[in-house]
């Protein structure tokens, strides 16, 4: 059996974090394992706080796991801390970590910041190691320095990004008027994923970020292609979201 590796923060709610990532991987028949790099206090209404679990801890859950066991992905989630996002760096460098899904995490939907000052910096320092990066239009804007807010807007974005390192940049659209579009960009090819857009209920869809990334994460340590574990994921958190309306 496969296995793979979250690396993010919790969520008591259960819909997003590394729980959300570790039921994604058994959904996927690989086996799942995490490292915390932080406790939060939030529901789909929203975060009010979080508190970093210290680097020695952090690096300690990844250099256990990694000595014992060979990880055929990685996920990436919230790093809470610069200095958090440069240790897992370091770290996918010493043991040569592969099929590395990086979601970069800045903020919550409601606008609550995930990683402390200088995040985006060591965001992009983290890049070049990273096999997808699945940035959100807010998290695009801030990642190519320009607005986002059309499909074509969405193209440029991709490439603006890619070139700070990672292989592959998959920008969600979600977020755009009118129906979601995400486009997948490989250096040479932009491939778009057109949607329907599902009606939500009071509460908001919350982790639907952190489900396509593990997907993504899982997918690729099963040594299925980036275009296909990209429509995979897909098709997987299409189920869960209708289940959840």
């Amino acid at each position: 059996m496969k296995k793979v590796l979250t690396i993010g923060g919790s969520d008591p709610s259960g819909w997003a974090g590394v729980g959300a990532d570790i039921l994604t991987f058994a959904k996927f028949g690989v086996r799942g394992f995490s490292a915390m790099t932080a406790i939060t206090a939030q529901t789909e209404k929203g975060v009010k706080a979080i508190e970093p679990v210290s680097m020695r801890v952090l690096k300690k859950q990844i250099e256990t796991l990694l000595n014992e066991h060979s990880i055929d992905g990685v996920k990436i989630g919230m790093l809470a801390t610069p200095e958090t996002a440069d240790m897992v760096a370091r770290l996918i460098k010493k043991w040569k970590l592969k099929n590395v899904v990086l979601d970069p995490i800045l903020r919550s939907t409601g606008g609550f910041p995930l990683i402390g000052k200088g995040g985006i910096m060591a965001i992009k320092r983290l890049l070049p190691l990273v096999t997808v990066a699945t940035p959100n239009l807010d998290e695009a804007e801030i990642l190519s320095k320009m607005r986002v807010k059309t499909v074509e807007d969405m193209k440029e974005a991709a490439k603006k990004i890619r070139s700070l390192g990672a292989a592959y940049v998959l920008i969600k659209g979600g977020h755009l008027k009118g129906s979601p579009v995400d486009v997948l960009y490989d250096g040479k090819k932009i491939s778009c994923y057109r949607g329907r857009r599902l009606k939500e209920k009071k509460e908001k869809f919350h982790g639907t970020g952190c489900l396509l990334s593990s997907a993504i994460a899982a997918g690729l340590a099963k040594g299925n292609s980036v275009a296909r574990a990209v429509k995979d994921a897909k098709g997987y958190v299409k189920k869960i979201l209708r289940k959840r309306r």
